[in-house]
Protein backbone atom coordinates (compact mmCIF):
# COMPACT_ATOMS: atom_id res chain seq x y z
CA UNK A 1 0.00 0.00 0.00
CA UNK A 2 1.33 3.45 -0.89
CA UNK A 3 2.11 5.55 2.21
CA UNK A 4 -0.53 8.19 1.44
CA UNK A 5 -3.23 5.83 0.14
CA UNK A 6 -5.26 5.79 3.36
CA UNK A 7 -5.20 9.57 3.59
CA UNK A 8 -6.27 9.98 -0.05
CA UNK A 9 -9.09 7.45 0.30
CA UNK A 10 -10.31 9.09 3.50
CA UNK A 11 -10.33 12.50 1.86
CA UNK A 12 -12.40 11.26 -1.06
CA UNK A 13 -14.89 9.51 1.25
CA UNK A 14 -15.20 12.48 3.62
CA UNK A 15 -16.12 14.78 0.72
CA UNK A 16 -18.40 12.43 -1.25
CA UNK A 17 -22.17 13.06 -0.86
CA UNK A 18 -22.87 9.48 -1.99
CA UNK A 19 -20.80 6.30 -2.18
CA UNK A 20 -21.49 2.96 -3.85
CA UNK A 21 -19.93 -0.06 -2.14
CA UNK A 22 -19.58 -3.59 -3.48
CA UNK A 23 -18.03 -6.87 -2.40
CA UNK A 24 -17.43 -10.18 -4.14
CA UNK A 25 -19.90 -12.81 -5.28
CA UNK A 26 -21.10 -15.25 -2.60
CA UNK A 27 -19.64 -13.00 0.12
CA UNK A 28 -17.95 -14.39 3.20
CA UNK A 29 -17.90 -12.54 6.50
CA UNK A 30 -14.79 -10.55 5.60
CA UNK A 31 -16.33 -9.30 2.35
CA UNK A 32 -19.79 -8.49 3.70
CA UNK A 33 -18.49 -7.32 7.06
CA UNK A 34 -15.92 -4.90 5.63
CA UNK A 35 -18.43 -3.43 3.17
CA UNK A 36 -21.18 -2.94 5.76
CA UNK A 37 -18.76 -1.64 8.41
CA UNK A 38 -17.55 1.14 6.12
CA UNK A 39 -21.11 1.83 4.98
CA UNK A 40 -22.31 2.28 8.58
CA UNK A 41 -19.47 4.70 9.31
CA UNK A 42 -20.30 6.76 6.22
CA UNK A 43 -24.02 6.80 7.03
CA UNK A 44 -23.22 8.08 10.53
CA UNK A 45 -21.41 10.98 8.84
CA UNK A 46 -24.44 11.79 6.68
CA UNK A 47 -23.27 10.12 3.47
CA UNK A 48 -25.78 8.38 1.21
CA UNK A 49 -24.65 4.81 0.53
CA UNK A 50 -25.65 1.94 -1.73
CA UNK A 51 -24.31 -1.57 -1.06
CA UNK A 52 -24.48 -4.70 -3.18
CA UNK A 53 -22.80 -7.93 -4.17
CA UNK A 54 -23.39 -9.83 -7.42
CA UNK A 55 -26.03 -12.14 -5.91
CA UNK A 56 -29.51 -10.96 -4.91
CA UNK A 57 -29.56 -9.76 -1.26
CA UNK A 58 -31.79 -12.67 -0.26
CA UNK A 59 -28.91 -15.01 -1.16
CA UNK A 60 -26.86 -13.68 1.76
CA UNK A 61 -25.70 -16.43 4.13
CA UNK A 62 -27.82 -17.22 7.19
CA UNK A 63 -25.23 -15.69 9.57
CA UNK A 64 -25.63 -12.36 7.77
CA UNK A 65 -28.85 -11.85 9.72
CA UNK A 66 -26.66 -10.93 12.70
CA UNK A 67 -24.85 -8.17 10.81
CA UNK A 68 -26.67 -4.83 10.96
CA UNK A 69 -27.19 -3.12 7.64
CA UNK A 70 -29.29 -5.48 5.56
CA UNK A 71 -31.46 -2.45 4.71
CA UNK A 72 -28.44 -0.90 2.96
CA UNK A 73 -28.24 -3.77 0.46
CA UNK A 74 -29.84 -3.42 -2.95
CA UNK A 75 -30.31 -5.89 -5.77
CA UNK A 76 -27.26 -5.77 -8.06
CA UNK A 77 -29.51 -4.57 -10.90
CA UNK A 78 -30.26 -1.44 -8.83
CA UNK A 79 -26.58 -0.64 -8.26
CA UNK A 80 -25.44 2.68 -9.83
CA UNK A 81 -24.01 2.09 -13.30
CA UNK A 82 -21.56 5.02 -13.17
CA UNK A 83 -20.94 5.93 -9.53
CA UNK A 84 -18.91 9.04 -8.82
CA UNK A 85 -17.23 7.20 -5.94
CA UNK A 86 -17.15 3.43 -5.60
CA UNK A 87 -15.49 1.19 -3.01
CA UNK A 88 -14.82 -2.52 -3.50
CA UNK A 89 -14.14 -4.80 -0.54
CA UNK A 90 -12.25 -8.10 -0.52
CA UNK A 91 -12.08 -8.49 -4.32
CA UNK A 92 -8.85 -9.99 -5.61
CA UNK A 93 -9.91 -9.47 -9.23
CA UNK A 94 -12.53 -7.65 -11.27
CA UNK A 95 -14.35 -10.85 -12.23
CA UNK A 96 -15.20 -11.45 -8.54
CA UNK A 97 -17.61 -8.51 -8.86
CA UNK A 98 -19.67 -10.21 -11.57
CA UNK A 99 -21.63 -7.68 -13.57
CA UNK A 100 -20.93 -5.05 -10.90
CA UNK A 101 -17.51 -4.94 -12.52
CA UNK A 102 -18.99 -2.65 -15.18
CA UNK A 103 -19.79 -0.07 -12.50
CA UNK A 104 -16.25 -0.35 -11.15
CA UNK A 105 -14.82 0.29 -14.61
CA UNK A 106 -17.07 3.35 -15.04
CA UNK A 107 -16.57 4.84 -11.56
CA UNK A 108 -15.07 8.28 -11.23
CA UNK A 109 -12.99 7.32 -8.20
CA UNK A 110 -12.51 3.63 -7.41
CA UNK A 111 -11.18 2.74 -3.95
CA UNK A 112 -10.05 -0.89 -4.04
CA UNK A 113 -9.68 -2.47 -0.59
CA UNK A 114 -8.24 -5.97 -0.36
CA UNK A 115 -5.67 -8.20 1.33
CA UNK A 116 -5.20 -11.01 -1.21
CA UNK A 117 -1.67 -11.53 -2.47
CA UNK A 118 -3.04 -12.34 -5.93
CA UNK A 119 -4.82 -8.95 -6.28
CA UNK A 120 -4.81 -7.89 -9.94
CA UNK A 121 -4.10 -4.17 -9.45
CA UNK A 122 -7.42 -2.37 -9.97
CA UNK A 123 -8.45 0.95 -8.42
CA UNK A 124 -7.61 4.63 -8.71
CA UNK A 125 -6.80 4.45 -4.99
CA UNK A 126 -5.52 1.07 -3.84
CA UNK A 127 -5.71 -0.03 -0.23
CA UNK A 128 -4.21 -3.46 -0.79
CA UNK A 129 -2.12 -4.99 1.98
CA UNK A 130 -1.34 -8.73 1.72
CA UNK A 131 0.14 -8.59 5.21
CA UNK A 132 -3.23 -7.63 6.71
CA UNK A 133 -5.19 -10.40 8.40
CA UNK A 134 -8.36 -9.42 6.59
CA UNK A 135 -10.01 -6.72 4.54
CA UNK A 136 -11.81 -5.76 7.75
CA UNK A 137 -8.48 -4.86 9.35
CA UNK A 138 -7.76 -2.44 6.49
CA UNK A 139 -11.26 -0.96 6.69
CA UNK A 140 -10.80 -0.38 10.42
CA UNK A 141 -7.69 1.67 9.64
CA UNK A 142 -9.62 3.58 6.97
CA UNK A 143 -12.45 4.34 9.41
CA UNK A 144 -9.89 5.75 11.85
CA UNK A 145 -8.39 7.85 9.06
CA UNK A 146 -11.78 9.23 8.03
CA UNK A 147 -12.39 10.25 11.64
CA UNK A 148 -15.33 10.18 13.98
CA UNK A 149 -16.37 7.56 16.54
CA UNK A 150 -16.75 3.96 15.42
CA UNK A 151 -20.36 2.80 15.73
CA UNK A 152 -21.47 -0.45 17.35
CA UNK A 153 -22.79 -1.50 13.94
CA UNK A 154 -19.39 -1.05 12.31
CA UNK A 155 -17.70 -2.89 15.18
CA UNK A 156 -19.79 -6.07 14.92
CA UNK A 157 -19.37 -6.17 11.13
CA UNK A 158 -15.59 -5.78 11.44
CA UNK A 159 -15.38 -8.41 14.17
CA UNK A 160 -17.20 -10.96 11.99
CA UNK A 161 -14.64 -10.58 9.22
CA UNK A 162 -11.71 -10.47 11.59
CA UNK A 163 -12.63 -13.66 13.44
CA UNK A 164 -13.37 -15.67 10.29
CA UNK A 165 -10.44 -14.64 8.10
CA UNK A 166 -8.01 -15.42 10.92
CA UNK A 167 -9.63 -18.79 11.62
CA UNK A 168 -10.63 -17.58 15.08
CA UNK A 169 -7.20 -15.95 15.41
CA UNK A 170 -5.19 -19.12 14.75
CA UNK A 171 -3.74 -18.30 11.29
CA UNK A 172 -0.29 -16.79 10.84
CA UNK A 173 -1.79 -13.48 9.65
CA UNK A 174 -3.18 -12.81 13.12
CA UNK A 175 -0.59 -10.33 14.41
CA UNK A 176 -0.49 -8.47 17.73
CA UNK A 177 -2.12 -5.56 15.90
CA UNK A 178 -4.94 -7.88 14.83
CA UNK A 179 -5.56 -9.00 18.39
CA UNK A 180 -5.48 -5.41 19.65
CA UNK A 181 -8.10 -4.50 17.06
CA UNK A 182 -10.24 -7.45 18.14
CA UNK A 183 -10.03 -6.30 21.76
CA UNK A 184 -11.01 -2.78 20.74
CA UNK A 185 -14.01 -4.07 18.76
CA UNK A 186 -15.15 -6.21 21.69
CA UNK A 187 -15.52 -3.06 23.76
CA UNK A 188 -18.63 -2.34 21.68
CA UNK A 189 -22.07 -3.67 22.50
CA UNK A 190 -22.71 -6.89 20.58
CA UNK A 191 -23.11 -10.57 21.44
CA UNK A 192 -19.85 -12.06 20.17
CA UNK A 193 -20.73 -15.55 21.42
CA UNK A 194 -23.98 -15.60 19.45
CA UNK A 195 -22.17 -14.28 16.38
CA UNK A 196 -19.50 -16.99 16.64
CA UNK A 197 -22.14 -19.71 16.95
CA UNK A 198 -23.87 -18.41 13.84
CA UNK A 199 -20.58 -18.36 11.93
CA UNK A 200 -19.22 -21.73 13.05
CA UNK A 201 -21.92 -23.87 14.68
CA UNK A 202 -25.11 -23.45 12.67
CA UNK A 203 -25.36 -26.28 10.14
CA UNK A 204 -28.47 -28.24 9.28
CA UNK A 205 -28.41 -32.01 9.78
CA UNK A 206 -28.23 -32.34 5.99
CA UNK A 207 -24.71 -30.90 6.19
CA UNK A 208 -23.66 -33.94 8.21
CA UNK A 209 -25.06 -36.17 5.46
CA UNK A 210 -22.89 -34.54 2.79
CA UNK A 211 -19.91 -34.36 5.15
CA UNK A 212 -20.11 -38.10 5.77
CA UNK A 213 -20.07 -38.78 2.02
CA UNK A 214 -17.10 -36.45 1.50
CA UNK A 215 -15.15 -38.00 4.37
CA UNK A 216 -15.76 -41.49 3.01
CA UNK A 217 -14.16 -40.35 -0.26
CA UNK A 218 -11.16 -38.66 1.36
CA UNK A 219 -7.81 -39.80 0.00
CA UNK A 220 -4.36 -39.33 1.48
CA UNK A 221 -1.49 -39.16 -1.02
CA UNK A 222 1.72 -39.01 1.03
CA UNK A 223 3.96 -38.80 -2.04
CA UNK A 224 2.20 -35.57 -3.04
CA UNK A 225 1.89 -34.30 0.56
CA UNK A 226 -1.82 -34.04 -0.20
CA UNK A 227 -5.16 -35.05 1.28
CA UNK A 228 -8.30 -34.42 -0.75
CA UNK A 229 -11.94 -35.23 -1.30
CA UNK A 230 -14.81 -34.15 -3.54
CA UNK A 231 -18.54 -33.44 -3.51
CA UNK A 232 -20.78 -33.80 -6.56
CA UNK A 233 -23.81 -31.69 -7.39
CA UNK A 234 -25.92 -34.86 -7.09
CA UNK A 235 -24.76 -35.17 -3.45
CA UNK A 236 -25.95 -31.64 -2.72
CA UNK A 237 -29.30 -32.13 -4.46
CA UNK A 238 -29.94 -35.39 -2.62
CA UNK A 239 -29.28 -33.75 0.75
CA UNK A 240 -30.95 -30.45 -0.13
CA UNK A 241 -27.94 -28.24 0.56
CA UNK A 242 -26.06 -25.64 -1.49
CA UNK A 243 -22.32 -25.36 -2.22
CA UNK A 244 -22.12 -22.48 0.27
CA UNK A 245 -23.49 -24.78 2.99
CA UNK A 246 -20.36 -26.94 2.82
CA UNK A 247 -17.68 -24.24 2.61
CA UNK A 248 -16.36 -25.28 6.02
CA UNK A 249 -15.72 -28.88 4.93
CA UNK A 250 -12.20 -27.91 3.89
CA UNK A 251 -11.47 -27.22 7.56
CA UNK A 252 -12.27 -30.85 8.36
CA UNK A 253 -10.09 -32.19 5.54
CA UNK A 254 -7.13 -30.04 6.54
CA UNK A 255 -6.96 -31.62 10.01
CA UNK A 256 -5.12 -34.67 8.60
CA UNK A 257 -1.61 -34.22 10.01
CA UNK A 258 0.04 -36.46 7.40
CA UNK A 259 -0.36 -33.93 4.57
CA UNK A 260 0.68 -30.31 4.19
CA UNK A 261 -1.92 -29.52 1.52
CA UNK A 262 -5.66 -30.22 1.76
CA UNK A 263 -8.06 -29.84 -1.16
CA UNK A 264 -11.85 -29.89 -1.44
CA UNK A 265 -13.31 -30.19 -4.94
CA UNK A 266 -16.97 -29.08 -5.06
CA UNK A 267 -19.15 -29.34 -8.14
CA UNK A 268 -21.25 -26.26 -8.92
CA UNK A 269 -24.65 -26.04 -10.56
CA UNK A 270 -23.05 -25.35 -13.96
CA UNK A 271 -21.02 -28.56 -13.75
CA UNK A 272 -17.67 -26.93 -13.07
CA UNK A 273 -15.72 -27.60 -9.89
CA UNK A 274 -14.68 -25.08 -7.26
CA UNK A 275 -11.36 -26.08 -5.69
CA UNK A 276 -10.46 -24.90 -2.18
CA UNK A 277 -6.88 -25.56 -1.06
CA UNK A 278 -5.16 -25.05 2.28
CA UNK A 279 -1.54 -25.49 3.39
CA UNK A 280 0.05 -25.98 6.81
CA UNK A 281 2.95 -23.79 5.68
CA UNK A 282 5.16 -25.65 3.20
CA UNK A 283 3.47 -24.51 -0.03
CA UNK A 284 2.57 -21.15 -1.57
CA UNK A 285 -0.98 -21.87 -2.68
CA UNK A 286 -1.61 -18.38 -4.06
CA UNK A 287 0.92 -19.07 -6.82
CA UNK A 288 -0.53 -22.52 -7.53
CA UNK A 289 -4.11 -21.20 -7.63
CA UNK A 290 -3.02 -18.36 -9.93
CA UNK A 291 -1.68 -20.93 -12.38
CA UNK A 292 -5.24 -22.25 -12.66
CA UNK A 293 -6.81 -18.79 -13.00
CA UNK A 294 -7.64 -18.39 -9.31
CA UNK A 295 -5.94 -16.72 -6.38
CA UNK A 296 -5.92 -16.11 -2.66
CA UNK A 297 -3.32 -16.22 0.08
CA UNK A 298 -0.14 -18.16 0.60
CA UNK A 299 -1.81 -20.76 2.82
CA UNK A 300 -5.41 -20.52 1.58
CA UNK A 301 -6.52 -20.16 -2.01
CA UNK A 302 -9.01 -21.35 -4.58
CA UNK A 303 -9.81 -21.68 -8.25
CA UNK A 304 -12.33 -23.20 -10.66
CA UNK A 305 -11.74 -26.31 -12.74
CA UNK A 306 -13.53 -27.45 -15.89
CA UNK A 307 -12.41 -31.03 -15.32
CA UNK A 308 -13.71 -33.75 -13.01
CA UNK A 309 -12.29 -34.50 -9.55
CA UNK A 310 -9.69 -37.06 -10.66
CA UNK A 311 -8.30 -34.89 -13.46
CA UNK A 312 -8.45 -31.76 -11.29
CA UNK A 313 -6.45 -33.42 -8.53
CA UNK A 314 -3.98 -34.86 -11.05
CA UNK A 315 -3.31 -31.32 -12.31
CA UNK A 316 -2.96 -30.02 -8.74
CA UNK A 317 -0.59 -32.87 -7.89
CA UNK A 318 1.58 -31.92 -10.87
CA UNK A 319 1.75 -28.28 -9.76
CA UNK A 320 2.62 -29.29 -6.21
CA UNK A 321 5.41 -31.51 -7.50
CA UNK A 322 6.72 -28.68 -9.68
CA UNK A 323 6.67 -26.26 -6.76
CA UNK A 324 8.54 -28.74 -4.57
CA UNK A 325 11.29 -29.21 -7.15
CA UNK A 326 11.66 -25.49 -7.94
Amino acid sequence: MEPDALARAAEVLRDAPSVALACHVNPDADALGSMLALAHHLVARGTSVTCAFPNPPEDAPRWAELLPGRELLVHPDAFPSEPAVMVTCDCASLDRLGHLGHAASAAGALIWIDHHRSNDGRGTIRLVDPAASSTCEIVAALIDEIGGPMTDASAVCLYAGLVTDTGRFQYEAATPATLLLAARLREHAFDHARLSRALYEDNRAAYLDVASVAMARARLEPDADLVWTYVLWADLERAGVTPADIDDLIDVVRTAREADVAALVKQQRDGRFKVSVRSRGAHDLSAIAAAFGGGGHRLAAGYTSERGPAETIAALREKLAGAASA
